[in-house]
């Protein structure tokens, strides 16, 4: 079977996470202190404050850009369910908008349609590994509007040679073990300034500054990562360029294997972009020889891992439908996640697997 995903656990992550153990210092400590300095350098923002998941860096992202309750949040529809639960945490608005269906991201258009007086901030999702649209940028900074990105799936992807994380006023990673960079779980803030940075550390630590002890300056949650954790992630950002080139050179393989097969369409990366291809996704369209659900189920009859990311847009399920959402708001997310799969891009494949993997997709598409 070649797998969707394949998290690499080398003999350094190994050997980092006994040493931990061996000092003794398991909590908050200095190798979590090690990694924040790494993601600092990768992204090149300022500062970054480590947390326990994707989804505890997001919340804290907001809280530190000063969300509340009845503020509006717009984000997309088109994502897994942690991108809008932290707005909701917050006690503010989700209010989506629809996708692009080329990049899978926020439509900046649909967005600014809906823009309100109560609207605070954007969570634009760096979806599969692909930047935000900068447009989004713009139209934001226009309307006084914060940019919290969510990068949780693009560390080591570029826009104008920006890296992700500081491409709005805070952004959120995670380092969940499918992740790119991962430790199992993990999360981690990335932003510029230094209001935000403080307020998302005391955040993590139930509401104390890490320069004072029992002073409770605010509402706070125990959101800290430990350093047994963090040392796995040191490794891991170690090989973060090799990570990142090895999944280009198998999305790029994988596009010239798969291209001219009529009804499917494959990913596309802007020339002043950098791709993380946290995923590979292609869409499979109606004028394709099978399904998408069809696809999915001969390649897994083949020995081949497919996902799909994801299968029916947030605003359709209970959660998110109580709060008016129906079928048809936001058409695009709704054809989109009937057509999507992603195919296996992650750097353990070898030759053999990549051309396996064209080869079963263009027996049951072609």
């Amino acid at each position: 079977m070649i797998p969707i995903s394949k998290p690499f656990i080398g003999e350094e992550e190994k050997a980092a996470v006994l040493a931990v153990l061996s000092c003794g210092m398991l909590a908050q400590g200095p190798k979590v202190k090690e990694l924040e300095e790494m993601f600092c350098f990768a992204s090149g923002a300022k500062y970054a404050i480590a947390t326990t998941n994707g989804t505890s860096a997001l919340h804290a992202a907001l809280y530190a850009a000063g969300i509340k309750a009845g503020d509006e949040v717009i984000t997309t529809p088109f994502t897994f369910v942690a991108s809008a639960n932290p707005i909701l945490m917050q006690g503010a608005k989700v209010i989506f908008a629809d996708i692009d269906e080329t990049s899978f991201n926020l439509s900046p258009s649909a967005a600014e349609e809906k823009f309100t007086e109560k609207t605070a901030a954007i969570i634009p999702i760096d979806l599969y590994g692909l930047p935000f649209d900068e447009k989004t940028n713009s139209t934001a900074k226009k309307a006084g509007i914060k940019i919290i990105e969510d990068a949780c799936q693009s560390i080591g992807a570029k826009r104008n040679g920006i890296s992700c994380g500081c491409l709005g006023d805070a952004a959120a990673f995670s380092l969940y073990a499918t992740k790119n960079i991962m430790c199992a779980e993990g999360g981690m803030v990335t932003t510029n300034s230094e209001e935000i940075a403080e307020s998302a550390r005391r955040f993590r630590h139930h509401g104390q500054s890490e320069k004072t002890s029992y002073e409770y300056f605010e509402l706070g949650y125990n959101y800290r990562m430990t350093d047994v954790l963090a040392a796995i992630a040191v490794e891991q950002m170690k090989r973060l360029e090799r990570i990142v080139n090895a999944r280009n050179e198998n999305a790029k393989r994988l596009t010239e294997g798969l291209q001219g097969i009529n009804g499917v369409v494959l990913p596309s990366v802007p020339e002043n972009v950098t791709h993380a291809f946290h995923q590979y996704t292609i869409r499979i369209t109606p004028d394709a020889k099978a399904s998408r659900d069809v696809f999915v189920q001969k390649m897994k009859e083949a020995g081949i891992g497919v996902g799909v990311y994801y299968p029916r847009p947030l605003h359709l399920h209970p959660h998110f439908s109580k709060m008016g959402y129906k079928k048809g708001d936001f058409p695009v997310s709704e054809r989109i996640a009937g057509e999507v799969a992603s195919l296996p891009v992650h750097p353990q494949l070898l030759q053999d697997d990549i051309t396996a993997i064209i080869g079963a997709a263009r027996k049951i598409l072609s």
